[in-house]
Formats: C-alpha cells, structure tokens, sequence
C-alpha cells in the first residue's frame, strides 16, 4: 500500500483536493492530508473548512507522492510555504511522485522542476511553468510527474495517481467503480 501527502493551503481548490483524496483512500493508498496553516482547519476557496490531519511542518516525508491542489489563493499560498517547497524539492530528488493540478503545476515551475519536461495546467497559467512543454490535456504524466489541467480534470487526474502509484489494474477498478466514462 502507499502513500501520499496532500498539502491544504488556504484558499485551495476544494474539489481538486477531496476528489483526489478520496479516490486514493477508496484505491488503498493512505493519505496524509496536510494543513498549511498553524492550525488543522483550513479554509477552501469557496468558503468550505476542512479539519486537516497534520500541519504541514509535521507532513509524512517518507510518503511515496506529494499533491498538490490548485486554486486562488491556494496556490501562491503554497509557493509561499518553504516547508512545502522543501517536501516538493525532497520528493523530486528522491525520484518520488510529485502531482500538481490547476494553477498548482506553476508551484513546480517555479521551483525549476518542470524544465524540459511535459506538463499541462489551469489554462493562462502556461507562462508560469519554468521551461516545461506545455500539453492542452486533461492530465499529462512526465516521469514522477503528474499534471492536471483543472478542476474537470480531477478524476483523471486522481486515476492517473492511482495508476502510478497501485497500478493500472487498481485504476480501471476504481474507474469503473465510480462510474467514470471516460
């Protein structure tokens, strides 16, 4: 079974974190949701508060992915955080998962880690992804990289990181499960 720590900062996008984290935990991979915040509860974008499980200063860095939602203001909220720019650069040195959705893949760029690779996010946030090769898809894996475009893309994106993380066939599984066409 894996692993993988999700960050929550304030302002993120809600539907980009809990469908991610609820398709993960219904695939088996335990989740560690992480408050970026000094506090547990963090507040959505639309107004929703989410009681996390850890702060992030606390965020399980023996975890096999780190994810990363987007929205406004979650995700500059994010890039603000050294403690979560120091687990996404950890992650990426030890050739572990880093998955970032919407406006949360330019998080990655800033830190230099998209250079020369393929990625896609939230459109109009294209400029701000370091060198990568922007790709017009729902999701777009690139090595222990995984982008997704927005919030419609957020079951596509979660099955990706399942599919990387407990494998394809767990993937279908749960794709099926959950009744998603696509």
């Amino acid at each position: 079974m894996s692993k993988a720590v999700i960050f929550f900062a304030p302002g993120f996008e809600e539907c980009e974190g809990l469908i991610v984290v609820d398709l993960l935990r219904r695939a088996g991979t335990q989740v560690q949701i992480c408050a970026v915040s000094d506090e547990l509860t963090i507040k959505s974008s639309h107004g929703v508060r989410i009681v996390c499980d850890a702060l992030a200063k606390d965020a399980d860095l023996t975890a096999d992915a780190v994810i990363l939602p987007g929205g406004i203001p979650g995700t500059p909220n994010l890039a603000a955080s050294e403690t979560v720019c120091s687990a996404v650069r950890a992650f990426y040195d030890a050739d572990k998962l880093v998955a970032a959705i919407c406006a949360a893949p330019t998080v990655l760029g800033g830190l230099g880690l998209l250079e020369s690779r393929r990625a896609t996010c939230y459109p109009g946030c294209e400029t701000d992804l370091g060198g990568a090769e922007y790709i017009d898809a729902e999701t777009v894996c690139d090595g222990n990289i995984i982008t997704g475009s927005g919030l419609g893309a957020a079951i596509p994106f979660a099955l990706e990181i399942i599919r990387y993380l407990e494998g394809p066939d767990v993937a279908e599984m749960k794709r099926k499960a959950i009744v998603y066409r696509h």
